[in-house]
């Protein structure tokens, strides 16, 4: 009788604790393994380092933004998303599948009046250096991503087909500039016909001619000094002339109070000091009091 007892009582705490196992919460965590997770798509966990360039080239090739082209080789799948980024995303069903960014839209290539590549740059880590990518746009019947390689480690080759390069002047870079830009450009070969440049020196305008179209991306050092360029910059004359009174106030408070303390400096007057250079409607000009 007791051995039964304690049988019972054994028997009563198991349904015990059931009974208090069936009021716990239960939470339901998605599943994050995988490719085909559906509650957490592969492009979410993409983290961009930067922002695209803005837009740019070929006026014609404006209308693949906003659209992706996606190639499979082996066991990867390559989105193009045009004037946006490059990604690879592992097609298996492994819980690290990789899903990476092996570039976004930064600039073009240009050589000899030529489109010749869009370059997507900053993708994700690659030990010490960013993922990149060049795409290189030819010929093709229809819009699709036709070939990938890794011609050197993390650095990226897409071949992209497309029927809207087909005609023979589809990447010429000229006709894609300003007005204003093309004289910058006539002026340059004008320069370089009578030798008054060299090869290099007419380069190096033509890529300053580039980078203020946009088409490639200025350095670090050329966007500060763009800014202070910007800062020297009035909308009126007057302006001009005003900016340059205050200063010539400053300076020539400051002289007055090395003078009070006896220290040296040199010129003697404010009127010795050269008007500055401005820049009034793109023209430099000598603001005058």
């Amino acid at each position: 009788m007791a051995a039964a007892r304690l049988l019972l009582a054994a028997l009563g705490a198991a349904l015990g604790l059931f009974a208090s196992a069936g009021k716990m919460k239960i939470v339901e965590e998605p599943n994050t393994f995988g490719l085909n997770n559906p509650f957490l798509p592969q492009t979410n966990r993409l983290q961009p380092k930067m922002s695209p360039s803005a837009v740019s080239g070929p006026a014609h090739l404006f209308r693949l933004a906003g659209k992706c082209f996606s190639f499979v080789e082996s066991t990867y799948k390559y989105e193009f998303c045009p004037f946006h980024n490059v990604t690879q995303h592992e097609q298996t069903f492994r819980w690290n599948a990789y899903s990476g960014i092996l570039g976004i839209w930064h600039e073009w290539e240009i050589a000899n009046n030529t489109f010749v590549g869009m370059w997507m740059r900053e993708g994700d880590s690659c030990e010490t250096k960013s993922r990149q990518t060049k795409v290189q746009l030819v010929c093709g019947k229809s819009n699709k991503l036709a070939y990938v390689s890794e011609p050197s480690t993390c650095v990226y080759s897409l071949t992209f087909e497309t029927p809207l390069v087909c005609h023979p002047h589809s990447l010429l870079v000229y006709p894609t500039l300003t007005e204003a830009l093309q004289r910058k450009w006539d002026e340059a070969e004008q320069l370089l016909y009578d030798e008054l440049i060299t090869d290099q020196g007419y380069k190096k305008l033509l890529k300053e001619i580039f980078e203020e179209a946009g088409l490639l991306k200025a350095t670090e050092e050329k966007e500060v000094e763009k800014q202070n360029k910007k800062s020297l910059e009035f909308e009126t004359l007057e302006k001009c002339s005003k900016e340059y009174k205050q200063l010539s106030e400053e300076i020539k408070r400051l002289q007055d109070l090395l003078s009070q303390h006896g220290i040296a400096y040199k010129g003697n007057s404010v009127q010795q000091v050269p008007s500055p250079v401005q820049f009034f409607k793109g023209k430099a000009v000598w603001c005058r009091l």
